[in-house]
């Protein structure tokens, strides 16, 4: 990974665990909500996992990294179980994207703690 690459890919991938983090929590909160209350709240979380889809395809475009691959398949189904209205199962995926994205950053950290640049 080029330092380039690693600057992008840290910056992006700290941006995109906030955001699944936010997303995650959001979806516990859902699960407190009265059913009236649900029909919004689904519609907000929707396009908050769409928000970060488009952020992680944006950090694939970018770093020219197919680690981004990943993770756009897990944000893929989690909002397919949106769209079924079994938003809840979306937090798996949630979780499973977060992780990937988790390791993204350790490996483009590494680079840059390397090159004496952290």
């Amino acid at each position: 990974m080029t330092v380039k690459k690693a600057i992008i890919a840290f910056s992006q991938s700290e941006k995109i665990k906030t955001g699944l983090i936010w997303a995650s929590q959001t979806l516990e909160l859902f699960m407190g909500l009265s059913r009236a209350d649900r029909q919004g709240a689904e519609s907000v979380i929707r396009t908050f996992i769409q928000m970060i889809s488009h952020e992680i395809r944006i950090s694939r475009n970018l770093a020219k990294d197919d680690s981004w691959d990943d993770v756009e398949k897990h944000m893929d189904m989690a909002l397919v179980m949106a769209d079924s209205q079994m938003l809840q199962e979306s937090g798996f995926h949630l979780t499973r994207a977060l992780s990937q994205v988790t390791g993204i950053a350790q490996r483009s950290l590494t680079v840059l703690k390397e090159e004496g640049l952290l």
